[in-house]
């Protein structure tokens, strides 16, 4: 879900978990609606970037278990999941982040009656609402696509939500929510709060995304 200038657009999952990329563009603002299917990770980035709007696509390659992206004015590659320049012209460059949130479709049509969602209608033939990567988010599975030594702090595989302020980053396992319901923190002297709600599941979790 992308919410801006008092619009609301959907991306459903099944169609990210294919294509990685939707451009799109709301009133003058343009942007890019990433997912990468391997790490679970829905990032939005602003397009624009040193007085030129970017287009992207997907290399095709993955580091540290993260798509790399590449933009085709520059041909300069980045890692989707910070939106940061790794190879090229743009190297080091850092994307703008848009706020975005994932929610079921139910949520999305109750909260946004006239919000408009990305159809079927790609262009492309895909076997949409079917999951390739079934069971590659399950806690007790190993990153078959990761290369390298897995941080021993968390299970390679545990989802957490991620929370930056100021430069101060803190991961919350989705173990620990499901288990808390509410957790209460401060980041960079800001109080937050997080909340859990039983039943949401992962588009990774069965073959088909709908069950």
């Amino acid at each position: 879900l992308v919410e801006l200038h008092g619009q609301a657009r959907a991306y459903p999952l099944q169609l990210l978990i294919y294509h990685e990329i939707v451009t799109d563009q709301i009133d003058d603002t343009p942007f890019s609606v990433t997912f990468c299917p391997v790490c679970n990770s829905s990032v939005v980035f602003d397009r624009r970037l040193q007085d030129r709007v970017l287009d992207f696509g997907t290399t095709g390659l993955l580091r540290k278990s993260d798509m790399v992206m590449y933009d085709r004015q520059t041909e300069s590659w980045w890692q989707q999941i910070i939106g940061r320049g790794i190879v090229g012209e743009l190297a080091g460059a850092t994307l703008a982040q848009i706020p975005s949130r994932i929610i079921s479709f139910a949520d999305f049509a109750a909260a946004f009656p006239k919000g408009r969602v990305v159809n079927r209608d790609t262009g492309h033939i895909r076997p949409y609402g079917n999951n390739p990567y079934r069971g590659y988010d399950d806690i007790n599975q190993s990153p078959f696509l990761f290369q390298g030594t897995p941080d021993p702090r968390l299970p390679p595989m545990e989802r957490v939500m991620h929370i930056e302020i100021a430069d101060q980053a803190r991961l919350y396992p989705f173990s620990r929510l499901a288990t808390q319901g509410v957790v209460n923190d401060v980041i960079a002297d800001q109080a937050v709060v997080l909340f859990s709600r039983q039943g949401l599941l992962s588009v990774l979790d069965r073959g088909d995304i709908t069950d």
